[in-house]
């Protein structure tokens, strides 16, 4: 049967771990390397991984491009900064930013496939990929089915998530777990081995439309189980934390968990990401040393 070969995916790594183990290694991580990594340079650098985002009910045309004319303006009013990663937003405003956008090293993202509950047709989520693409993304974030997941059908969250895939083509495409539904650390281990082997390029922990959105500990998880990967079948996939990621100590904790978990390679842009809105001007008044309202 077609489920065994999701099955048989998942007995190649340990994916039964202790919640409380796992709050413990987690909590050990930080504090044996916050200090270290709380640095300037670390600031900046997760400034220049985050997917700047807009993600509201009040967007409209005239909101994205002044919000797309602030990263236009960053490097000329910050020019010994990396400016952001990516512009993220709904699918309907990708060609507004694709459009509006200036800077060749900042990507146009979208989220798409039912965000954020992901509880509509298959045939709905392929096209608004499809679309999104069209349109000029050139990086897309879809939910797996939670439901799914939690019923384990396996088999239909995966099939879902490849033809997702096909239709981003050879754009980035991220994954959301949406861990704070998941809940448990075995869970949230199994979805992000199988979001792994359906084709995912980053997975990603939330997004930041429930109550839990990201946490330290099922950031260490899909850390751990990235590496499992990578040990696995050389490939290198990427990390994103989103939801509820504000402050520079935010940053700093997730800095010092891919590095401790993952290592040096997966500290760029490339590999790891922060999904944010207030986090960019918290991040940039760090470093300043003064309040900046820079971003939208």
């Amino acid at each position: 049967m077609e489920t065994n070969k999701y099955l048989d995916a998942l007995k190649k790594f340990q994916t039964e771990l202790d919640d409380e183990e796992v709050k413990a290694e987690t909590a050990k991580i930080i504090a044996d390397g916050y200090d270290q990594n709380n640095t300037t340079d670390v600031l900046k650098f997760s400034l220049g991984c985050i997917d700047l985002t807009s993600l509201n009910p009040t967007d409209n045309e005239e909101r994205i491009r002044d919000f797309v004319e602030r990263v236009n303006l960053f490097e000329e009013a910050y020019p010994n900064y990396d400016n952001v990663a990516s512009i993220c937003v709904y699918p309907n405003f990708a060609e507004t930013v694709s459009t509006f956008l200036d800077v060749s090293e900042v990507d146009t993202t979208v989220v798409a496939a039912g965000f954020p509950s992901s509880q509509t047709f298959d045939e709905i989520k392929v096209a608004e990929c499809s679309l999104a693409v069209a349109s000029g993304a050139d990086e897309v974030d879809i939910v797996i089915n939670v439901g799914q997941m939690l019923a384990g059908d396996y088999e239909s969250m995966c099939d879902t998530i490849q033809e997702c895939k096909e239709a981003c083509k050879d754009k980035i495409f991220k994954v959301i777990l949406e861990t704070g539904a998941l809940k448990k650390a075995s869970l949230i281990a199994k979805a992000s081995i199988l979001a792994m082997y359906a084709g995912a390029d980053f997975i990603k922990t939330s997004t930041g439309k429930i109550d839990v959105a990201a946490t330290p500990e099922a950031a260490y998880v899909m850390c751990k189980m990235i590496k499992a990967y990578y040990d696995e079948t050389g490939t290198r996939i990427g990390f994103k934390v989103a939801g509820g990621v504000r402050t520079p100590e935010d940053a700093v904790k997730y800095y010092t968990i891919v590095k401790t978990v993952l290592g040096e390679e997966w500290l760029t842009k490339d590999l790891y990401r922060i999904g944010a809105s207030s986090a960019a001007n918290n991040l940039l008044s760090a470093i300043e040393g003064q309040t900046i309202k820079h971003f939208l």
